[in-house]
């Protein structure tokens, strides 16, 4: 299985950032193959011209196209996620999200933003045809502790218990979707079988 991370901060520190490190660790150590993006990873001019055919942007929509599912973090600014996101968001295809399971993360100053993720990520995952939207988790800043000479970054314990779970619901999601048959393993099993008129 494959998931795409892409992480909407355009900040050099993020605590969004830093939640989506941790659920990308997690579903490593549970044999999930994540592949990693950042806003910063993309030239502006790429994001601000609407560049297609930018090299890492089409590189992006490949693993998309074979990803199973997408973790997306986000800061929250105004009361909405990352614009910076958003100008990458419009370059995907129109259906990218069809068949993916996604797990939008998001982090802010305070509760009072928590349901940016509900009415203004989740309609734009939702126009680019994701199968299948988990709740999705937000996170308060003070409850995010950045990694320094002495500590790894930290959640605070109710958080990291609320990330595990969507995190069990994302992989749960993934293991129900169908997966695609070997075409080898086709052609062995009908030239096996046994055609009566």
């Amino acid at each position: 299985m494959l998931v795409v991370s892409l992480a909407g901060s355009p900040g050099q520190r993020s605590r969004s950032g830093v939640l989506l490190d941790v659920a990308g660790d997690w579903l490593r150590e549970r044999g999930i193959d994540v592949v990693s993006y950042g806003i910063r990873d993309f030239d502006a001019s790429d994001l601000l011209h609407a560049r297609f055919d930018s090299p890492l942007v089409r590189q992006l929509i490949e693993h998309v196209a074979l990803a199973d599912g997408l973790l997306i973090a986000t800061p929250v600014y105004k009361a909405s996620f990352s614009g910076a996101l958003k100008a990458l968001l419009d370059l995907l295809p129109e259906r990218a999200l069809a068949h993916k399971v996604v797990l939008p993360i998001a982090s802010g100053g305070s509760v009072a933003h928590m349901l940016a993720v509900d009415y203004a990520l989740k309609p734009v995952l939702a126009a680019l045809k994701a199968q299948e939207m988990l709740h999705g988790v937000y996170a308060v800043d003070t409850q995010i502790s950045y990694a320094d000479a002495q500590h790894p970054a930290s959640l605070a314990p109710e958080l990291q218990a609320r990330l595990v779970e969507a995190l069990q619901q994302l992989q749960a999601a993934l293991a129900r979707r169908p997966q695609p048959l070997d075409p080898q393993l086709l052609h062995e099993r009908l030239a096996a079988a046994r055609w009566s008129i």
